[in-house]
């Protein structure tokens, strides 16, 4: 049996970077839970039959474990707030996971400055 194609080439990314944008908006604009504080959708992996998503985020300025709390006590309003914007048949369902890229960025970047430091002492 033949793989069926999509109709529209990497419509997956199109729907991931879209539920991205719409989450971010919701996210800032709709949600009042204190522990979210101030998040940021880092990225949105989107499975290919569209069921399950999984939504990498950090935040500014809070603890990240309350925040993934809140977020994931509150997908089923964000995903209920997807449906009504999102045009497509399935709405997934939201995972949240913290990505800690940033924070490992900035930690490479002082052990970096470090050893520039100490290489410039010792010539």
């Amino acid at each position: 049996m033949k793989h069926k194609k999509s109709s529209t080439p990497n419509r997956g990314f199109k729907v991931a970077d879209q539920i991205q944008r719409d989450l971010a908006e919701l996210i800032a604009r709709e949600l009042k839970d204190p522990r979210v504080g101030m998040v940021t959708i880092q990225a949105v992996e989107v499975t290919p039959d569209y069921s399950h998503a999984k939504v990498f985020f950090s935040v500014l300025g809070s603890d990240p474990q309350l925040a993934l709390e809140g977020l994931s006590q509150a997908a089923g309003f964000l995903r209920n707030h997807l449906f009504k914007k999102l045009h497509i048949h399935t709405v997934p369902t939201l995972h949240f996971v913290y990505d800690q890229t940033t924070e490992r960025a900035a930690d490479m970047s002082s052990l970096i400055a470090k050893a520039v430091s100490e290489r410039a002492l010792d010539d």
